[in-house]
């Protein structure tokens, strides 16, 4: 206890962390609806991204609680009603409860303000056109912006600046209308365009009809999953997990400190100007975890955190030109235990039926047997993907242990 504030270790905080991520729970021997539910209360957010190389990546935080598990359970939870799991711009775009859903109806309305530029603009600009787009999904039910472009008449020339973003006219009107919640997303095609439907029609009506909160008790409701699914965390981490304002997360946080739902502490080892919060239901059991980790996974997008927690620093390399990446482009942390031991850079091979590990390093803390176990991990993931074999070449300082571990699991 330093001044009437009590002091936890870094490994406590860690394994707090990784409990309440789910990774102190074995896994089930067959995965049922059920287990996928209880994997999206925990983790509160499951962020949603395009890039394929492996697999979509909001697939990828289950298998990494669950094992091999059907991914169609997810697809169903978010694509047949009553939806289970719907999109909104919540930590990027993701997907949420739909009663979260609800928490978050105060950003929708102000898209107006809060939205990025080219969505904003093309409210001021073309307000008959956002009504178009309603009116026609109204009408002919859930549309992509392709589609109703081709309802509603030649898209707008598409501006060239931005490599991933020349968006026509009637992209940035569906964008607009689904920042301001007036459409939600039915369901996503083979190619991951969103099939745009009235929300009326894509929230269950169970919480359609809830009263909306408001945005005091929203943000404090969207803290409380946050300090919930990281056990211990400074107040930035729990703002960026639904990428809060400073003003808005503080608020909570205090409010939640005199209710006594979270607890001050100190976390040796961690910044001293970095005061953190713990939950006060955490539990910090001693972990067994082995999985492998999508860039994207709530357990370590937040890069401070995942220095602080686990004391290695995770970047998005494939924004990263070819010559300066260090790791690769797709890399996936490896978790043993209660520590990041490695990484791979992975790929789906689809057409030669090959996981393919382009790189793999080991992090120094890395035991003894780490090559065996990634080996096992990875044949799992690759069998779940469909995948007849697993295939590793020769960059990364473990790459020449994990590829003859490989080999010793081959079939």
């Amino acid at each position: 206890m330093t001044g009437g504030v009590e002091e936890i270790s870094a490994r406590t905080a860690r394994r707090a962390a990784l409990a309440a991520q789910g990774f102190d729970r074995r896994r089930p021997a067959t995965v049922t609806a059920a287990h996928v539910g209880r994997v999206v209360d925990r983790l509160g957010v499951v962020q949603i991204d395009s890039v394929n190389v492996l697999c979509r990546s909001h697939y990828l935080p289950f298998f990494s609680r669950l094992g091999p598990y059907p991914a169609d359970l997810v697809d169903r939870a978010a694509q047949r009603g009553p939806r289970r799991l719907v999109e909104y711009w919540a930590h990027e775009a993701s997907y949420v409860a739909p009663a979260t859903h609800l928490l978050l109806r105060w950003r929708m309305e102000r898209a107006d303000s809060d939205a990025w530029g080219s969505i904003r603009s093309i409210a001021r600009e073309r307000p008959d056109l956002l009504e178009a787009v309603e009116e026609h999904v109204a009408a002919a039910g859930p549309r992509t912006a392709r589609e109703l472009e081709a309802a509603l008449g030649p898209a707008a020339p598409r501006a060239k600046e931005h490599w991933g973003w020349n968006w026509s006219d009637v992209k940035r009107a569906c964008e607009h209308l689904f920042f301001a919640g007036r459409l939600s997303v039915a369901g996503r095609t083979a190619q991951f365009e969103r099939r745009y439907d009235l929300t009326s029609r894509v929230l269950p009506a169970a919480v359609r009809d809830l009263p909306v909160p408001t945005p005091e008790d929203a943000v404090r409701d969207l803290v409380r999953i946050a300090a919930r699914a990281t056990g211990v965390a400074t107040e930035p981490t729990l703002r960026d997990y639904f990428r809060l304002t400073p003003a808005l997360a503080r608020r909570a946080v205090a409010e939640l400190v005199e209710a006594g739902e979270l607890e001050p502490v100190r976390v040796a080892g961690w910044a001293a100007h970095r005061p953190a919060y713990r939950w006060a239901g955490a539990r910090a059991p001693r972990v067994r975890a082995r999985a492998l980790l999508t860039p994207f996974d709530p357990l370590v997008w937040h890069r401070a955190r995942t220095e602080e927690v686990f004391g290695v620093t995770v970047r998005l390399e494939f924004y990263v030109p070819r010559d300066k990446r260090v790791h690769g482009y797709y890399v996936l942390p490896f978790l043993l235990g209660e520590d990041v031991v490695g990484r791979v850079d992975l790929k789906a091979d689809r057409a030669g039926r090959v996981l393919r590990v382009e790189a793999a390093h080991a992090e120094p803390s890395a035991p003894a047997g780490t090559a065996e176990e990634l080996a096992a991990e990875l044949r799992d993931l690759a069998g779940w993907l469909d995948l007849d074999d697993v295939a590793v070449a020769g960059r990364g300082d473990l790459a020449a242990e994990l590829a003859a571990a490989v080999a010793r699991t081959a079939h």
